[in-house]
């Protein structure tokens, strides 16, 4: 859908045409199947690379139209966040060194695009969610000003009919409400594409399910969203959150989300999927059609099934089915979605080879996996990979085993025959399956950024470390030495870019506060249990309304027991306050004029951190 024109589905004429281009577009479908018309060799292998732009500091900077006009490349695209790109790279046959030669294109891509972007100080960095990501940059105004997104934003918008509510627990919990599809501008991904057999396509698709949860857990690199530790691959919970168009009321019927890894086998003909999915997902969006599928077919002229197409970039299965036409001839192929950008060029494609390997493997007595594994235990193993990576224990034929041992036992050497079968050198399975292996035995994207960051923060605060984090990740993947070979961040590492120091980077939020109404007593001991010399008092409404300093109450500490004094008779209503985004040389100099050790941090009226002279 990304390279269409389109607009919002909303007038009775304009659904009556789209639904009858849609039911046209399936049976041409079904007919060029029954028909042979479906290209079954070559098999092909494609991918797409979506990256993010950061600034000087590795915040996020929104300045991607302006690096895709100046690079000027048609294998260049937008994303929906103003600070993301994607490479679509060619279609390579799958034999001899097609992963290295794939490889090197998109090396060459992103240098190019990195020559462009050098001219904006801008950086390019490969990861599933961008550690420095924070809420001010999923907001409408940093979506992409193209038509389609904000169709697609609107569609949603409406077919929710509520804000979205993000719940994602994992070591730590993130819990918010957001009113746009922004949040889908957290996710990147290496999406792999590979081109199946029509007649082998049933018995395919139930095998990329099969797989798709240790394949996942040594690919996993996205632990953080927000500053929160979550899942190992948290993009898999966001994803399914961010677009999902069911009203929170309605979760506990059977309607599957957009996003999903599906209910159940697929069991029919390759068009049942499709068929599935419309009947699931009305249509959100449509474009203009010119000719009709059936009578395009009749004409000799092969259809790329436009209104299919349409739909079906709005059901974002993990393991998608997509149909294409290339060099005149028809094809389809399994898109793989839940596979993160990142760390470096040379994982990526290390898991895409991985993927492929298992799949063109796949050995005869798997050809029939829906009647030997329960499909509810397929579905686990991959949300168990999500939360846990290579610390999952996945349920394989009836045995409990870990990622580990069936990684190493059966799924590296089956995907080394399956790539010798088509001819691969071994030299290339060699180069990129020891990635794998490494990663196994040392540690992949998510295990490294959390030990990392677990470290950064032992002398840093929560910010100043996810920056630092992010410096010396890209300083790492532009060696584009595989992630297993870095060494975790001890505590001391800085940067040698510029960060420019604010009072976000070194404030507490952390924060103990109280009510105004709180008896004094109460408020003493919390401030002598926690050693805090600075109370914020805060009201029903979680705006800062006063302060209270150790030096206002500790002349009251022997009046405790008859007292019934309250906060509000001790507190300073009249106060100093900063914003997080202040300079710190600023925040010293407000403290030295005013004789004042602490300053609340707030934003518009709520107080987001406390900055003292201990901190500075």
């Amino acid at each position: 859908m990304g390279n269409l024109h389109v607009t919002k589905l909303s007038k009775k004429k304009d659904k009556a045409n789209y639904i009858h281009q849609l039911i046209k577009d399936i049976e041409a479908l079904d007919f060029m199947i029954e028909n042979n018309m479906i290209e079954k060799a070559p098999i092909r292998i494609g991918a797409e690379q979506e990256f993010c732009l950061v600034n000087e500091e590795f915040l996020p900077n929104g300045n991607a139209l302006d690096i895709l006009k100046e690079i000027n490349d048609h294998h260049f695209t937008t994303e929906i966040g103003n600070y993301n790109l994607e490479i679509n790279l060619d279609p390579f046959e799958l034999k001899a060194d097609c992963f290295s030669k794939l490889h090197q294109q998109l090396k060459d891509l992103l240098n190019k695009a990195k020559i462009v972007a050098d001219k904006y100080n801008t950086r390019i960095a490969l990861t599933g969610i961008l550690p420095t990501l924070s809420l001010k940059y999923i907001t409408i105004d940093n979506m992409t000003p193209i038509q389609r997104y904000y169709v697609l934003n609107d569609a949603i918008k409406v077919s929710r009919k509520q804000d979205f509510n993000i719940h994602i627990k994992g070591v730590d919990e993130l819990n918010l409400l957001h009113d746009s599809l922004m949040l889908e501008g957290c996710n990147t991904s290496f999406q792999t594409h590979l081109q199946i057999h029509p007649d082998d396509f049933i018995q395919s698709y139930n095998w990329a399910q099969t797989i798709s949860g240790p394949v996942l857990s040594i690919c996993v690199n996205s632990p953080f969203l927000f500053g929160k530790e979550l899942w190992s691959e948290t993009r898999i919970a966001l994803f399914t959150q961010s677009v999902d168009t069911r009203a929170n009321s309605f979760l506990l019927n059977e309607k599957q989300s957009r996003v999903s890894f599906g209910n159940h086998w697929e069991t029919g003909s390759i068009t049942d999927i499709f068929k599935d999915n419309i009947s699931r997902f009305r249509s959100l969006v449509t474009a203009e059609f010119e000719k009709d599928s059936i009578e395009m077919l009749q004409n000799g002229e092969i259809p790329k099934l436009k209104a299919l197409s349409i739909h079906n970039g709005t059901v974002y299965r993990w393991n998608r089915i997509c149909y294409g036409v290339g060099g005149g001839k028809p094809h389809l192929r399994i898109e793989n979605r839940y596979i993160p950008s990142g760390p470096t060029t040379k994982d990526e494609i290390a898991n895409m080879m991985f993927w492929v390997g298992i799949m063109v493997g796949r050995p005869k007595s798997e050809d029939n996996i829906h009647e030997t594994m329960d499909f509810k235990d397929v579905k686990s193993n991959f949300f168990k990979a999500a939360r846990y990576g290579m610390a999952a224990q996945f349920k394989w034929k009836g045995k409990l085993i870990s990622s580990k041992r069936l990684i190493l036992d059966e799924l590296l050497p089956m995907a080394y025959k399956g790539l010798y079968k088509m001819g691969v050198l071994p030299r290339d399975a060699e180069n990129y399956l020891t990635v794998i292996e490494n990663r196994v035995n040392i540690h992949n994207g998510s295990e490294w950024l959390k030990k990392s960051y677990r470290n950064l923060l032992k002398r840093k605060k929560p910010i100043e470390a996810l920056q630092v984090l992010t410096a010396n990740m890209y300083l790492k993947q532009e060696c584009d030495y595989p992630v297993s070979t870095w060494k975790i961040l001890d505590k001391e590492v800085h940067t040698t870019f510029d960060i420019d120091k604010k009072v976000v980077h070194v404030m507490n939020t952390d924060l103990f506060s109280v009510d105004k109404k709180d008896s004094l007593e109460l408020v003493i001991h919390i401030m002598q249990w926690k050693n805090i010399h600075h109370m914020p008092v805060i009201n029903n409404k979680k705006n800062l309304v006063g302060l209270l300093s150790w030096t206002d109450i500790k002349n009251h500490i022997n009046e405790i027991e008859e007292s019934t004094k309250c906060v509000q008779n001790f507190m300073k209503d009249e106060l100093i306050t900063i914003t997080k985004d202040t300079p710190i040389a600023e925040a010293k100099q407000r403290m030295l004029e005013n004789n004042i050790s602490c300053l609340p941090v707030v934003k518009g009226k709520k107080l987001v951190g406390i900055l003292t002279s201990k901190d500075l």
